[in-house]
């Protein structure tokens, strides 16, 4: 009897121990969870690995974008019987003042939570010399130029914060819409007549108008397969920040299907707009069909929302699962109707990347702008490609 009580007490320090790495690397988990997920366990028990791993997520998961980062602490956690020995000498204070060595294939989140907490150093007389930092780079650049693969739990909530204030400057084009303009080119023969009207037809003021000038629509159809979960998640916190910046912003977002997310990210509450955008999408971090994705974009958005000029903004690395014929058709359907077809792929971030993908050299020929996405100096950059606007428009005027 006093086995199985030793037995079960030991169980509860590593579901404990667990759900404060977990929390560590950024999921939030409290101890009613972990109390939870005690009863939980008694209930299914932990005869089988596959109960217990479920278990412990149903628990303590309650995002789809959390599931990574849990099941790569689950296996790097409870894959050793000693794991709990050096976890513990990783969380708690380590009075030898020793370190445990990282888990090399641990994620960058996991190792952070995993590392030893810093001791509150000794009252001492002897300061450490002061450095001089007039020629370091600031601790922002260094953030912006971060890869997001990279990034701990820490500089990914700062990037956030950075993103939230990041604007897209897109130029204004020509309407077919007339607008009232005292200094216009066109006479506006009606408004004319009713002021000689109003002036006893002794004099004619001419009033004159000219061509309105408007923001064209934004169309963005962003990846969110396996090859590209490490992106998606600081994408739509890019697309939230534009679409509560400017009207006009259309989202879309393709795996295996594809998605309208637009009024989603409406919502001024980031949290509750990725909330929204979790639940309503099925193929998160699944396989990719681009071809399909487009082709179903081209049959029922195309014509509704591309008619006006529209920019599209295609973000994906072009790794199709499904890759055939049509895709190039696709994307050279795509390119017609638009304004401007940017590419963003987070493949660029490499010095010697080639297309050499099917898909890619099948995409590349119908873009107007193929540019990097994996950190903020990326996006701020797509800025540039924007303002690189083609005088004349591809499509009749609005």
């Amino acid at each position: 009897m006093s086995g199985e009580n030793a037995s079960a007490g030991r169980l509860s320090e590593n579901v404990m121990h667990f759900a404060r790495v977990l929390r560590g690397a950024g999921i939030p988990v409290g101890p009613d969870r972990v109390i939870d997920a005690l009863k939980a366990l008694e209930v299914a028990g932990i005869g089988q690995r596959d109960d217990f791993y479920w278990t412990l997520a149903s628990v303590f998961l309650d995002r789809r974008e959390q599931f990574e980062l849990f099941d790569q602490a689950f296996h790097i956690f409870w894959r050793d019987p000693t794991m709990l020995e050096r976890v513990m000498a990783l969380i708690m204070p380590n009075l030898r003042g020793g370190t445990a060595p990282e888990e090399p294939s641990a994620p960058s989140r996991i190792a952070e939570a995993m590392r030893p907490r810093p001791r509150p150093q000794e009252s001492s007389d002897e300061r450490e010399p002061e450095q001089d930092a007039a020629h370091t780079v600031s601790a922002r650049e260094v953030l912006q130029r971060a890869d997001f693969e990279t990034m701990t739990t820490a500089e990914l909530a700062q990037a956030k914060k950075m993103i939230a204030h990041l604007r897209l400057p897109i130029p204004e084009v020509r309407t077919r819409r007339l607008t009232p303009n005292p200094r216009g080119r066109l006479v506006d023969m009606r408004a004319s007549l009713r002021a000689s009207l109003r002036a006893g037809a002794d004099v004619i003021p001419l009033r004159r108008r000219s061509h309105a000038h408007r923001h064209p629509p934004l169309v963005v159809l962003c990846d969110i397969s396996g090859s590209m979960k490490r992106y998606s998640r600081m994408f739509l916190h890019f697309l939230h920040a534009i679409t509560n910046d400017r009207d006009r912003v259309h989202t879309f977002v393709f795996g295996t299907r594809l998605t309208n997310i637009t009024r989603y990210l409406r919502h001024r509450d980031v949290d509750l707009a990725l909330n929204g955008v979790t639940q309503a999408v099925a193929d998160w971090s699944g396989g990719t069909r681009i071809g399909a994705s487009l082709r179903e974009f081209n049959l029922r958005w195309s014509r509704r929302l591309l008619g006006q000029n529209a920019v599209v903004l295609l973000i994906t690395d072009g790794l199709d699962r499904e890759l055939g014929d049509d895709l190039g058709a696709q994307m050279e359907r795509l390119h017609k109707s638009c304004r401007q077809l940017i590419w963003l792929n987070p493949l660029l971030r490499f010095d010697g990347f080639e297309p050499r993908p099917a898909g890619v050299r099948a995409m590349l020929p119908h873009v107007d702008a193929f540019v990097p996405a994996h950190n903020i100096t990326s996006l701020l950059d797509v800025a540039h490609a924007l303002s690189q606007v083609k005088d004349g428009p591809r499509l009749p005027l609005i």
